[in-house]
């Protein structure tokens, strides 16, 4: 399978006067998979239509594999599709779903038929070529139809939200199949989703999208830990945001307070009289002793979801969500704790 970096070049997408995408410059890196993230509406759908040619852009360039394929039509750029709707061909079996493609460039018929039963065996879909899309599962379909993509060996895989037809259990089952077979192949890969586990989940790389723009990309690890801005760090986990006020300032050491707790971070931003920070529910621990650094609060509701409880509490820098992977001693709703939290996990945000 060929490998090829796609690159975007200040690439703008105008309906009439609707921005969809907003002069986004980004790198795919060759036989990687990397994840557009972001809610309905974020562009990131459009962005990947852009790189299969299903849309033209209105400003920039796009470049796969050094060459500039801005206004090649789709047919010429050597990058195959899988739709959210599979698209398959209802009245044709399965082996001739997968084949297809083949067909359409002359490939002869034992060549297309040994290359179609060697892409099923690789989706894990041997013996079932003769079958008609109507009597497989949707996860089966959906393995159809990545086969039908990886059989041409394109520079480019494209997958746009591939699992939104599916439950909770196969979608982890079919990611993970995506995920090995995009390993297996090498091939660049670029996959749309507006699901944060599914993105840090398969990804190399995850750009975050919002409002035709990125607003942060980097590794899964990298956005989880060191989220740069409020949208980013609410949606990618959960995420308390909230108020902290700067009560002193040596070169890029602050010490801040959160509630009654004093904290010293490093950071290079420039920061005034308060600062946002993000702070992930699953690193606030909540202890009944006060160890003197400690936000004091009270608990608010608690539940219990199976692996963990999770709390809403009160506190005098609102209310906190918190988990506890703790299921045996739990907290009572009115009882009084005080929480900690450790200074490398409380991140500050741009805004």
């Amino acid at each position: 399978m060929k490998k090829a970096e796609v690159k975007f070049e200040n690439i703008t997408k105008k309906f009439n006067e609707t921005v969809a995408v907003d002069s986004i410059s980004c790198i795919f890196e060759a036989g990687t998979l990397t994840t557009l993230l972001g809610p309905s509406g974020c562009g990131k759908t459009t962005s990947l239509r852009i790189i299969a040619g299903l849309e033209r852009a209105t400003e920039g360039k796009i470049l796969v594999d050094n060459e500039d394929v801005t206004i090649l039509p789709a047919t010429d750029r050597d990058v195959s599709m899988v739709f959210q709707s599979y698209a398959l061909f209802p009245h044709m079996s399965v082996i001739e779903n997968v084949s297809y493609g083949l067909k359409m460039i002359n490939v002869n018929k034992e060549e297309y038929i040994e290359k179609a039963l060697d892409t099923l065996k690789l989706v894990n879909l041997e013996g079932y070529e003769n079958r008609m899309p109507s009597e497989l599962s949707g996860g089966q379909q959906q393995r159809v139809a990545v086969a039908r993509a990886i059989v041409l060996k394109p520079k480019v895989l494209l997958f746009d939200e591939p699992l939104s037809n599916l439950d909770a259990k196969l979608r982890r089952q079919v990611r993970e199949d995506i995920r090995e077979i995009q390993q297996k192949l090498g091939v660049t890969t670029i996959y749309v989703t507006h699901d944060q586990e599914e993105a840090l989940a398969i990804s190399d790389k995850v750009i975050v999208m919002n409002k035709a723009v990125i607003a942060q990309q980097g590794s899964p690890k990298d956005l989880y830990n060191f989220p740069k801005n409020k949208f980013v760090a609410n949606f990618i986990g959960d995420a308390n945001v909230v108020k902290a006020e700067i009560i002193n300032k040596q070169l890029n050491t602050y010490e801040i307070k959160l509630a009654e707790m004093n904290i010293k971070i490093e950071s290079d931003k420039n920061m005034n009289n308060s600062v946002s920070v993000a702070l992930r529910p699953e690193k606030i621990m909540i202890e009944t002793t006060n160890n003197n650094n400690c936000i004091h609060a009270t608990i608010n509701n608690a539940s219990f979801v199976g692996s963990n409880y999770q709390y809403i509490l009160n506190s005098k820098i609102g209310k906190l969500y918190v988990i506890s992977s703790d299921t045996n001693d739990v907290f009572n709703v009115g009882e009084e704790v005080f929480l900690s939290i450790n200074e490398k996990d409380i991140k500050v945000l741009i805004d």
